[in-house]
């Protein structure tokens, strides 16, 4: 039996601002923004590529905004992701190196933060 993660919440302050960040200076696609009511809205989005998803929103059970800390993209090179997200405004650490791969780091505007991740080959 497989058990595929496939959504992830990302509490947020402000649902249209989070949506704006993610997908024009990320480049998540927005899969859904749906009101469900007037007190809940539900935004899924997407990375490239990724069977995984993130959902914002507002009236939904989440922790505080800006409270996530953690969350990866595994890219294939770290620095082209790194310069894309550069060119499109996104403040984006320089390159860090690990036995376990190369990274660079982010935060959205509430302060959720994101490793891109390029896996190094393994001996």
């Amino acid at each position: 039996m497989d058990w595929k993660l496939e959504l992830v919440s990302v509490p947020v302050s402000d649902v249209d601002r989070a949506k704006a960040f993610y997908t024009d200076k990320v480049g998540f696609v927005a899969d859904h923004d749906h009101r469900v009511t007037d007190e809940l809205r539900f935004v899924q989005l997407t990375p490239p590529g990724s069977a995984c998803s993130i959902a914002i929103g507002s009236g939904m059970d989440q922790s505080e905004p800006g409270s996530v800390r953690g969350l990866q993209i595994v890219v294939p090179d770290v620095a082209a992701a790194r310069d894309a997200l550069l060119a499109r405004g996104v403040e984006v650490s320089d390159l860090q190196e690990f036995p376990w791969g190369l990274f660079a780091f982010f935060r959205d505007p509430d302060g959720n933060s994101w490793a891109l991740q390029q896996i190094v080959a393994r001996s």
